[in-house]
């Protein structure tokens, strides 16, 4: 498994895999990992011939009062885990690389009517700083296929509008993986 920070040399190895004719699955997570991460990796081996995982932790989808710095980051445990998911490469972008003006000065990617009801009416922000990140990071990776957990419902409202929206090439997946506690349920069931 490649563990790369390297925007450039993780579209070279992609550009690569597809000149070879291989299809690329991505699963993107804020790392901490545990099963149903794992599942969601397995699922995207399943369906294509590499996968590509990101780990980061996004700022901007913190509001005030949330705890940002002290979000689990638990990068070796992950990268072992990812190992034995026969994961292809592992991005670990820094914050400059997903937001080279700053997180202040940035473009945002707003999902109208969704990211400022329920959950996201106490969280101002939230979801455009989610839906932002998953548009940088797909326009990145340029993926086949994406695969998402369903533990937050109105995330997967947001992420399914967004990749239908902006006309992402890749179809998007939803998996039920795991239970809001994390722990699993079994297979993963297609949603």
């Amino acid at each position: 498994m490649q563990v790369s920070p390297d925007a450039a040399a993780l579209r070279e190895q992609i550009a690569q895999w597809r000149r070879n004719g291989e299809r690329i699955g991505f699963v993107p997570t804020m790392g901490n990992l545990h099963g149903g991460h794992l599942r969601l990796v397995d699922e995207a081996r399943a369906h294509s011939d590499r996968v590509v995982v990101s780990i980061f932790v996004n700022p901007t989808q913190f509001g005030p009062g949330e705890d940002y710095e002290n979000y689990p980051r638990t990068g070796p445990a992950d990268r072992e885990a990812l190992r034995a998911h026969a994961t292809d490469w592992l991005f670990t972008p820094d914050v400059v690389t997903l937001y080279p003006d700053g997180v202040g000065l940035r473009t945002r990617v707003v999902v109208p009517e969704l990211d400022d009801i329920l959950c996201g009416a106490s969280r101002p922000g939230h979801f455009t700083g989610v839906a932002t990140v998953v548009t940088k990071l797909l326009n990145l990776v340029q993926p086949d296929l994406a695969v998402f957990g369903l533990k937050d419902y109105q995330q997967l409202l947001v992420i399914r509008r967004l990749v239908r929206g902006a006309v992402h090439r890749c179809p998007d997946r939803h998996y039920d993986c795991s239970s809001p506690d994390h722990r699993p349920r079994g297979r993963c069931r297609r949603r």
